[in-house]
């Protein structure tokens, strides 16, 4: 009940703002001299990342004497029962750091402020629409700025590959190849593949898109659940490699994608798959004398993956919106973006600031690789879905589990995600 009545009173704080113009005197103007203090949670987490992160921050208060933004520092496991949390007690920050994917549902409930009339021409100009699309409503509202892209991406261990005559090159990577290296990468006790998918939902699903999955029809609260073939042929491929080719180590399956790196750098496995945010860690941690590659994008079917982007949005009933959009729009600008960008490891969504990360770090150590990644990042159905979180906590991925742990089949995974929509979704 308490969900609806906030709701009613954020559905209420647009209309507010609609009858004053949508911008200007109803965003919250301070009064002259007033000053105005904005909390930024963010949920950068890595040194570099949290260091870039707070020079654009004290950057912009130096620049801005009037509107000063508070840092506060947010977490990735905990952020979407947190904003649940602060969207009905009124407390949400000014600035929200979170992932398109998480935002659907706070959108389509009314607790996310349309950023269309605030936002810079620049700002909308630099992001290609098929990423802005992974940000806007049904009825086209801007409800986020879309940052960083992530794509999954095969790191090496280029000493193994090497030994075992294994070439990364070309422009992509079947998974067909990929399987028959990572058999060829198993003898003596070791493994081709590591791949931590403790937490396997976002993997299957982005990467499903090599095979053209969508696993949702529809959107909102009327979309349905999609599950065939295509939708299972990336777990079937994991499955294989790790009980029928046993080139997987299975104990990795268990775990995260952080954990799995002792084991990359031990020369237990030559390969992992992992988010290319991976490659700082492996920057920051990798043994001396380790070399480590990033291998071509992986292609079934395409090379597309789930454009997913980080976003940064806030609340309708902020009061504000305004300060906290030119705030938005000054950590799109190419350098700040680019900043974290490199410092994460991640894929700016503007073409000015991918072309500074690969001006600054000459495509080295990945990096071309990982940026030619973004090419093929797309929206996603289950980006539509309000209930997607829902089904991906408590559904897919304790199905997913459970299958990759060799305790269900696939006909039963694949029911267990069909009808588990219906569940959380009645």
């Amino acid at each position: 009940m308490k969900k609806a009545v906030t709701a009613l009173m954020a559905a209420g704080a647009l209309v507010a703002l609609a009858a004053c113009g949508g911008g200007d005197s109803g965003s919250g103007d301070p009064a002259p001299g007033e000053k105005v203090t904005l909390k930024f949670q963010s949920l950068a987490f890595q040194k570099s990342t949290v260091a870039a992160t707070k020079k654009i921050v004290a950057d912009w208060n130096a620049a801005h004497p009037d509107i000063q933004v508070e840092y506060v520092q947010g977490s990735w496991d905990s952020v979407h029962d947190q904003l649940v949390t602060q969207f009905q007690g009124g407390t949400a920050p000014d600035i929200i750091h979170d992932e398109s994917a998480d935002i659907t549902g706070f959108a389509n409930q009314g607790y996310l402020a349309d950023l269309s009339e605030y936002l810079s021409q620049e700002t909308k100009d630099a992001v290609p629409q098929g990423v802005w699309d992974t940000v806007k409503t049904g009825d086209g509202k801007i409800v986020a700025a879309p940052t960083l892209l992530q794509s999954y991406v095969v790191f090496g261990n280029s000493a193994a590959l090497k030994q075992a005559g294994i070439s990364a090159t070309g422009d992509s990577l079947s998974w067909d190849q990929l399987a028959a290296d990572a058999k060829k990468l198993t003898a003596n006790g070791k493994y081709g593949l590591g791949w931590g998918l403790k937490s396997p939902t976002a993997t299957v699903l982005n990467l499903g898109m090599n095979f053209d999955a969508a696993f949702f029809e529809g959107s909102g609260r009327d979309a349905k659940a999609k599950i065939g073939d295509a939708e299972l042929e990336v777990p079937k491929r994991i499955h294989a490699m790790a009980y029928t080719d046993k080139s997987i180590d299975p104990t990795s399956l268990t775990q995260s994608g952080s954990d799995v790196l002792p084991g990359f750098f031990g020369g237990k496995y030559s390969m992992v798959v992992a988010g290319n945010y991976t490659a700082q860690q492996m920057a920051e941690q990798a043994p001396k004398g380790f070399e480590w590659e990033v291998l071509p994008p992986l292609k079934g079917s395409t090379e597309a993956q789930a454009a997913n982007p980080q976003t940064l949005s806030v609340p309708a009933e902020g009061k504000h919106i305004k300060q906290a959009a030119q705030f938005i729009d000054y950590f799109m600008q190419a350098d700040n973006l680019a900043a974290v960008g490199q410092g994460d490891w991640l894929i700016p969504t503007t073409q000015a600031a991918r072309d500074a990360i690969a001006k600054a770090t000459g495509g080295k150590n990945g990096w071309e690789q990982t940026l030619a990644s973004g090419t093929e990042l797309t929206k996603a159905p289950f980006q539509s879905v309000e209930n997607y979180p829902k089904w991906k906590d408590q559904i897919a991925t304790p199905a997913l589990q459970e299958f990759l742990a060799n305790k269900i089949d696939l006909a039963t995974l694949g029911q267990k995600l069909n009808d588990g929509w219906g569940q959380v979704n009645s």
